[in-house]
């Protein structure tokens, strides 16, 4: 699944060069020259990973780094810290304000894409392009199909998100806000109930192969996948 991913870089040629790599890479690329610019693109649509130049105009990248960890609308978004300060004592004081990774100028597209990977399995696992497969229930972003014992179940666009989001997760319990924020955004305004609606849908879908009870509904907290 592409993840929307904001890179805050005040060198144009630096920013271009990280904009092709990631579209190149099947993201999509949201672009600051400053840490306002930065802050505008935000409030518009939050990304799902922040690529942050250190040394910027006005505020600083470990500054801005530090601000938006310290929020809560935006304290779970990953940051990698890009410099070109290679000390490790600049590391340190990067990973210490809450960056999840730090590459330093200059670097290697393939590695920054490889970091950009590991920092959206870890943090935002529904991000990757990895196949997930969880007792004979198989989903694959790549190819958008989920099978079941090797049977292709039919669901729609939504449905696919909300699985995907639920199985890259397992064994947590997500409340139906927690879920709408996830799947549908947070900046999209639609009732709790909305939940409700589309995991019934998806456990139809799932029915076909029975896996549905792969989806357990937790009463009066929200909705978990498990296998056990």
């Amino acid at each position: 699944m592409p993840a929307n991913i904001l890179v805050v870089e005040d060198e144009p040629a630096i920013q271009e060069l990280l904009a092709l790599n990631l579209t190149q890479a099947g993201h999509n690329a949201m672009r600051a020259l400053s840490v306002e610019q930065g802050q505008m693109l935000i409030r518009e649509a939050l990304p799902d990973l922040i690529i942050l130049d250190w040394m910027l105009p006005g505020m600083s990248g470990i500054e801005f780094a530090r601000k938006l960890k310290s929020d809560e609308l935006t304290k779970g978004i990953p940051i990698i810290m890009l410099t070109a300060r290679g000390e490790e004592a600049d590391k340190v004081r990067g990973l210490e304000v809450g960056a999840d990774d730090y590459v330093t100028k200059p670097f290697s597209p393939r590695e920054l894409n490889a970091r950009i990977k590991a920092v959206l399995r870890r943090r935002a696992p529904q991000m990757t392009d990895d196949p997930i497969e969880v007792s004979g229930l198989r989903l694959d972003p790549v190819t958008h199909r989920v099978t079941g014992n090797g049977d292709v179940l039919d669901l729609g666009p939504t449905e696919f998100r909300l699985l995907h989001y639920l199985m890259s997760n397992p064994e947590r319990v997500h409340s139906r806000t927690q879920v709408l924020d996830r799947v549908w955004g947070d900046r999209v305004f639609v009732e709790d109930r909305t939940v409700d609606v589309h995991i019934r849908r998806l456990r139809l879908a799932l029915a076909g192969s029975g896996h549905e009870d792969l989806i357990q509904t937790v009463r009066g907290v929200g909705y978990r996948f498990s296998a056990h």
